[in-house]
């Protein structure tokens, strides 16, 4: 597990006491491990402003842990309900549905992104969640709803650098889940921009976002790729 894992599943309650307590300790006595834990949790406060709060189940494990394709840990080790509600009164819903939907901490075989933008609108609203895993292939995710006008449709861009300019990602035909296929780009780079337009049907007439911004964010590289 990367360093960045081990702040996200200390960020998301994840650790048993043991581990927790020696992260915690470690927050100032280690600047490496404070700035990890703080990058995790600036990526999923977004998510956690947008979630609205909810019990945790009694089988919130085992509900989890299939999709994980984890074995279940040893009852002493298992992050126990009311501790998960203590750490994560607002986002659980979110961040667990972000730990199983990209894969955090996971050992699956799908692939991971490269990196994840979580775009906001001008109120710091969170609006979207774009996967760029390079090689031709990325992923835009809503987390609230986007209303869009009539003869309108919506452009993911990216600025792969400025001397290119932006690139259009694909288009959206509405506020859901959409598979991407952009040009060849170099491998997205930590801090790259990534937002989301209105555009006229058909896409931007210049190739360059001409439409008002519905919602932009920078990326946080995944791994060391």
């Amino acid at each position: 597990m990367s360093r960045e894992q081990e702040a996200e599943a200390f960020v998301l309650g994840l650790m048993d006491d043991t581990e927790a307590s020696r992260a915690e300790a470690a927050l100032a006595t280690d600047p490496e491990w404070a700035r990890a834990v703080g990058q995790a949790r600036d990526r999923f406060l977004p998510l956690d402003m947008t979630a609205v709060p909810a019990p945790v189940p009694a089988d919130l494990w085992e509900r989890i842990a299939p999709e994980l394709q984890m074995a279940k840990p040893k009852a002493a080790n298992l992050p126990s309900a009311p501790r998960l509600r203590r750490l994560l009164p607002a986002s659980i819903a979110a961040a667990i549905a972000l730990a199983v939907g990209i894969g955090i901490g996971s050992q699956t075989l799908r692939p991971e992104p490269v990196v994840i933008a979580v775009l906001m609108d001008d109120s710091g609203a969170a609006r979207a969640v774009v996967e760029d895993y390079g090689s031709e292939s990325a992923r835009v995710r809503f987390v609230s709803d986007v209303a869009v006008p009539d003869g309108q449709q919506m452009q993911v861009w990216t600025l792969p650098s400025p001397e290119r300019g932006p690139v259009s990602l694909g288009l959206l035909k509405e506020d859901r889940a959409e598979h991407l296929s952009p040009p060849e780009l170099p491998t997205p780079a930590d801090g790259q921009l990534y937002e989301i337009t209105l555009e006229p049907l058909g896409g931007s007439p210049t190739g360059r976002p001409t439409g008002p911004i519905l919602a932009k964010g920078f990326a946080a590289r995944q791994n060391d790729i």
